[in-house]
């Protein structure tokens, strides 16, 4: 069933590019429209300008909610996605345009499950003003949060890898490969010979992920140890303006990344995660905790992970690099120092 305005979608690709508009792709863009987009060929096919045109919004992983709000022809829908909190753009996610080819009706994906966008005992997403305590943890990107209900047996997963594939057997060949860290994914069934049956968006059968690749969502809230530990796996990585997967990455996708890893949802954009988060005095932050950055009366542009306890006034971070164009862990310099609005705390 095509997507219609009003009804509420899930990404069935494992990672769909979001867009301002259908007219502002441009021809370099063909590998991630297509029906299996193919965004790490898309991303190699890049120069280092074509990196960060201001074409893409954001990334929707495999399974990630969207409400329909627009149709047009061509392909395209715009959507709001729900797992990314924008509260300067919409109160309910991000808006964008999305290929309908990388979509499919939620009941595709699992009939029994809960509404993906429900909130789950743990309370809403990550909110309120960067000067109050925080608000509870948040949800997933794809359902209830680390307090959600369900039997181990059936308990929510989410990707360990930076890459996996899903087979369509335990032992067949990859029928979707691309799948990238954080995407969540629901049992089908208790493991096979190493491999454990999980349901699909747009799929009627349950595919087959390796079991050794995959790791149930946290009970608990994770210390932001264990949430930079997930970021820096990913240094090196190459910056894409707009990414928010293992194949290309921007700042604050990075962190929304990281944190999604253990099922904690942030908002999208940089500004947006300064007013979600805790300010905390200068020299008191720590590795796990976040610098953010703008121009004298410029709103917040960047955003970078704690990496190591200051030391006389001299401090590091891990931060997708719009200059390097790359992920990287560095002291900051002096331009960084500069802008440094401060630190905050998830």
């Amino acid at each position: 069933m095509a997507p219609q305005p009003g009804r509420r979608a899930v990404v069935r690709v494992p990672v769909a590019t979001l867009w301002t508009a259908p007219e502002a792709v441009r021809p370099i863009d063909c590998p991630a429209l297509a029906g299996s987009p193919d965004v790490a060929a898309w991303i190699a096919g890049m120069d280092r300008d074509q990196l960060v045109g201001d074409c893409v919004l954001t990334q929707l992983l495999l399974g990630e909610p969207v409400r329909v709000t627009e149709t047009r022809p061509g392909g395209w829908v715009r959507v709001v996605a729900l797992g990314q909190p924008a509260a300067k753009l919409g109160a309910d996610g991000y808006p964008g345009w999305l290929r309908a080819a990388h979509l499919a009706d939620p009941a595709d994906a699992d009939p029994s499950s809960p509404d993906p966008t429900d909130v789950g005992p743990a309370g809403p997403a990550l909110s309120g003003p960067a000067s109050a305590a925080p608000a509870p943890v948040g949800t997933g990107p794809a359902g209830p949060g680390p307090a959600g209900s369900g039997s181990a047996a059936d308990a929510p997963l989410t990707v360990d890898v930076a890459h996996t594939a899903l087979r369509a057997e335990p032992d067949g060949d990859a029928a979707l490969t691309g799948v990238v860290l954080g995407t969540r994914l629901t049992p089908a069934g208790p493991p096979v010979d190493g491999r454990r049956p999980v349901r699909v968006p747009g799929r009627a059968d349950p595919l087959w992920a390796t079991e050794d690749d995959l790791v149930p969502l946290p009970a608990e809230r994770p210390e932001a140890e264990k949430v930079l530990a997930v970021a820096e796996r990913l240094r090196d990585l190459v910056y894409v303006w707009g990414g928010m997967s293992t194949d290309g990455i921007d700042c604050s996708g990075l962190v929304h990344l990281a944190w999604r890893r253990y099922g904690i949802t942030l908002p999208r954009d940089a500004d947006d995660q300064a007013a979600a988060t805790s300010r905390v005095p200068l020299d008191a932050e720590r590795p796990g905790d976040l610098y953010f950055f703008a121009r004298p009366g410029r709103r917040i542009h960047h955003v970078g992970i704690v990496s190591a306890e200051p030391r006389g006034g001299r401090r590091r971070m891990l931060h997708a690099c719009y200059l390097t164009r790359r992920v990287v862990e560095e002291e900051l310099p002096a331009d960084r120092t500069a802008t440094l609005v401060g630190a905050y705390r998830v």
